[in-house]
């Protein structure tokens, strides 16, 4: 299945990770480095730059699991909504002015279960864990910015 999009798919929250198996930092703007992912960040460089979650998703998944579940626990950088992360291997997804090529889903480790229990198994099916990849444009990102599929 083809990924789809909306006409009011938008950025809806960031968390850097300070350090590798460290606290997410929700924050409201950032700043995406070509060839690095988020200034401040502990992951940069590689093909896993930046991570992607789709947040309707999420919240078709949280009726499964509980309430409380928040998106953060999924230690992903970026919530998008409006856009199906399912089968986007390959695509480029822009964020406002910036451009991350997408390169693959990322699967769920053992550490979703020590957020809560269950989160890994839930997140297993159709893309749950999101997406991974590779920052193609630099720039500036903030909470609200309209995402979209490039053609």
């Amino acid at each position: 299945m083809a990924p789809t999009e909306n006409s009011d798919a938008r950025l809806d929250a960031i968390w850097i990770k300070r350090a590798h198996r460290g606290p997410m930092d929700a924050a409201q703007r950032v700043s995406l480095e070509r060839g690095q992912g988020i200034t401040g960040n502990a992951d940069q460089g590689g093909k896993r730059q930046v991570t992607v979650i789709d947040g309707d998703l999420w919240d078709s998944l949280q009726h499964t699991l509980h309430p409380d579940v928040e998106p953060s626990m999924r230690r992903a950088n970026l919530l998008v909504r409006g856009v199906r992360l399912a089968d986007s291997r390959g695509r480029i997804l822009r964020i406002g002015d910036c451009r991350i090529q997408l390169l693959g889903e990322t699967k769920p480790c053992e550490r979703m279960d020590a957020a809560h229990a269950g989160l890994r198994a839930a997140l297993m099916a159709d893309w749950g864990g999101g997406a991974f990849g590779e920052v193609l444009d630099g720039g500036e990102i903030t909470v609200g910015d309209a995402v979209e599929w490039e053609a």
